[in-house]
């Protein structure tokens, strides 16, 4: 019970949850031709400077659809879709960690199809996915946008003093009990956006993800602590979060943790967004749009 409590706190604040599955005509103006990947796919659309656009934990890449149309016109988006989520075969993912082999195949398609320099925008995992990317392969993104999550997940399990280690029983719990994990969650992701219409959707698509993969998502983003390699991104980065509402830490608090979180990234610059639930996309989209124009240069 302890164990589904933490999980359902953790998921209230960080985890993302899925948006309404694409259709066929969606995101699919252009497919890349030169990658293909056992853990993720990709599509293209728009013009202009390259920008990479990676969902959360259970997410369809259609949690974008909002704030694709305007950034279409000023940008070329690739947007990525994890294996294993919403109703796509797990591929690859179906066993083992998520998180670190897809920032792995990201810095291989942007290699594969030649960009310079793109910029990266992730929402809850596909933000952690964003900071190992600029972390281990330093060279290749130009801007990073993380939408609210915490580079490490197993601090709000252990407290401020948690480690890797010591949140390690836990989370090996969930593995033990993947039924309860999921359980949890889905009760959650309605939480996860103040727009009504879209939480029996969003319940949907998390029925809708292999089970396998969301819990071994959730398992490696518990025990993986980015703080250390914070220091090692060099390119500008922006963290937008929301302070959740009527959650079990106070604002100011969560506020200070999450500047604490942030310390070792010297070009952090982090934005509170207000008036959103975790799903800033979805909530405030003319304001995700808004910055991530002022923040991504057009050329």
């Amino acid at each position: 019970m302890k164990r589904d409590i933490a999980f359902a706190t953790v998921g209230l604040l960080m985890l993302a949850a899925c948006a309404p599955k694409e259709q066929p005509q969606e995101l699919a103006r252009d497919t890349s031709q030169a990658f293909t990947s056992d853990r993720i796919s990709v599509v293209t659309r728009g013009t202009g400077p390259d920008l990479i656009l990676v969902p959360g934990l259970g997410s369809h890449r259609s949690v974008f659809d909002s704030i694709a149309g305007p950034l279409e016109a000023k940008y070329k988006l690739h947007v990525v879709q994890v294996n294993g989520y919403a109703g796509v075969a797990p591929g690859a993912n179906a066993a083992g960690p998520v998180s670190a082999p897809v920032a792995e195949e990201i810095a291989r398609y942007i290699g594969a199809t030649g960009l310079t320099k793109p910029a990266l925008v992730g929402h809850s995992m596909g933000g952690a996915i964003g900071m190992m990317l600029a972390a281990r392969h330093p060279d290749l993104l130009g801007h990073l946008m993380v939408v609210d999550m915490h580079p490490f997940l197993g601090q709000w399990f252990g407290g401020a003093e948690a480690t890797a280690e010591s949140v390690r029983p836990a989370a090996d719990g969930i593995l033990a009990a993947p039924d309860s994990m999921i359980q949890a969650f889905t009760q959650m992701v309605s939480t996860m956006t103040n727009r009504e219409a879209l939480k029996a959707e969003l319940v949907q698509n998390v029925n809708a993800s292999d089970k396998g993969t969301v819990v071994n998502s959730f398992h490696e983003l518990m025990i993986t602590d980015l703080r250390p390699e914070l220091g090692r991104i060099t390119v500008p980065m922006a963290v937008l979060y929301v302070v959740p509402p009527a959650g079990p830490v106070p604002p100011a608090q969560y506020e200070a943790a999450m500047r604490a979180a942030y310390a070792n990234a010297p070009n952090a610059k982090l934005v509170k967004i207000e008036n959103s639930y975790h799903f800033i996309q979805l909530d405030q989209p003319a304001r995700l749009v808004a910055e991530i124009e002022a923040f991504v240069p057009r050329r």
